[in-house]
């Protein structure tokens, strides 16, 4: 299962709205499970792919990247609503999951993080031994990703 905390986004973005200031805005993510892993769209526009950074930690996996943007002699700055900077998010691993075998893709602005389930996770066949010395099977459901 892919876990999210993040105790301080809800307080950080009620200070961005009111005070207009605060850490960087996270990086929007969509996840779900696809088949036998775990998949993680990250938005990420107007990143460079070379400033994308992908860690594991023990079940912790962050993204860090940076967007940047110097206006040059001459310019005019009229609006700046894109945010600049150092980004990074982070997600907690399930013990479900295996961060050893993790693949990262980034295109057109969207970073595709792919968390496979392990195999010890992975629903099962279990043989039944009977009184009569004949052995059955069962179908078994692990619901530890």
């Amino acid at each position: 299962m892919l876990m999210r905390f993040d105790p301080f986004r809800e307080l950080d973005r009620l200070a961005q709205q009111t005070v207009g200031t605060g850490r960087p805005p996270v990086m929007a993510m969509d996840a779900y499970r696809h088949e036998d892993s775990f998949v993680v769209h990250f938005d990420l526009p107007g990143v460079d792919a070379a400033s994308i950074d992908l860690t594991v930690e023990k079940n912790v996996l962050t993204v860090s990247a940076e967007r940047r943007w110097q206006p040059t002699n001459g310019d005019e700055i009229v609006v700046t609503e894109r945010p600049q900077g150092s980004f990074s998010r982070q997600l907690f691993l399930g013990e479900g999951l295996d961060p050893e075998r993790i693949e990262a893709s980034y295109d057109n602005g969207v970073l595709t993080v792919r968390v496979p389930v392990a195999e010890r996770a992975k629903p099962r066949k279990v043989e039944i031994s009977s009184g009569q010395g004949k052995p059955t099977s069962i179908d078994t459901a692990s619901s530890a990703a």
